[in-house]
């Protein structure tokens, strides 16, 4: 198996598409497809059984939102990957509010929150209720959605989050633990 490309490397290709090079793209896709699908393997691990959207799915719908972007300003690996956890977290809601307008209202889709260990947010979190609770913590503390958008949904470790914002890893490890309480209480605190 081979190894990860270097941080540089992802930097420089990403700054290469950024630029228009002829070929970036096609060079960038095979080095960050694996991670992407990572990612959203870890956000799809709690859906319900036969649950229609798979990772590969994801994976390319959010990709696809991001090669529509063609006035993003790529800066490094860790923006990239921010980035990404975004877009997917736009698939999942986006998904969910189909499936949700499909039944009227019934079956929601849920997204475990697997990453986040101890009393913050309860496995299988209504994903609709998660976005919501987020849109909320922004208009109070638009650096705390940050870091739980890139943390969760960007599947970013907390010295990546902290490199992404341009913050301490302390500030970053309080911003975690503070959302994570909070979105804890807006979720019901549901277990």
């Amino acid at each position: 198996m081979p190894s990860p490309p270097a941080a540089a490397d992802l930097t420089r290709l990403l700054v290469a598409w950024r630029d228009g090079q002829p070929g970036a793209l096609d060079r960038l896709v095979p080095l960050v497809y694996e991670e992407l699908r990572r990612q959203a393997r870890r956000r799809l691990r709690g859906e319900r059984a036969g649950h229609t959207l798979q990772p590969t799915a994801l994976v390319h719908e959010a990709f696809l939102r991001l090669v529509g972007q063609n006035r993003a300003q790529w800066q490094n690996r860790e923006q990239f990957f921010a980035v990404a956890g975004q877009a997917m977290r736009r698939v999942l809601v986006d998904h969910a509010r189909a499936r949700a307008a499909a039944k009227r209202g019934a079956g929601q889709t849920l997204v475990v929150l697997d990453e986040i260990p101890g009393p913050a947010v309860s496995p299988g979190v209504d994903v609709l209720a998660l976005d919501q609770a987020l849109d909320r913590l922004a208009a109070i503390d638009p650096r705390k959605a940050q870091v739980v958008e890139l943390r969760y949904f960007g599947g970013l470790s907390a010295p990546e989050t902290a490199a992404a914002l341009d913050v301490s890893l302390a500030t970053i490890n309080r911003d975690w633990a503070v959302a994570r309480a909070w979105l804890f209480r807006e979720l019901g605190g549901r277990r």
